[in-house]
């Protein structure tokens, strides 16, 4: 479920510029699922939170952290993205399904 005035999981001692990227990304996510996003722009955003957070674990750590308190999955917006590269998304809060 959606939750509303969050705060979005940084790790602190990032630069400006991850931070920003970082957030970037969860902006999408919520895109993904409030209004829809393209798949390639959602997929792009993704590799650069991949090369911005290189440790698996903390990538799965702060997508986590990120779904706890947003109630959005982030993974399975990549999923939907992956499976669809050349569309527009928008998955549903209650199954994931994409429209």
């Amino acid at each position: 479920m959606k939750k509303e005035n969050y705060e979005y999981p940084l790790d602190l001692t990032w630069s400006a510029d991850t931070i920003v990227n970082v957030i970037n990304l969860y902006t999408a996510v919520e895109e993904a699922y409030e209004v829809g996003i393209k798949s390639q722009a959602f997929l792009q955003l993704y590799r650069q939170f991949q090369q911005l957070v290189p440790m698996k674990m903390q990538q799965r750590q702060l997508l986590a952290d990120f779904a706890a308190v947003s109630g959005y999955d982030a993974y399975q917006v990549f999923k939907c993205a992956q499976n669809n590269p050349m569309s527009q998304i928008k998955l549903e809060l209650d199954n994931n399904d994409r429209h």
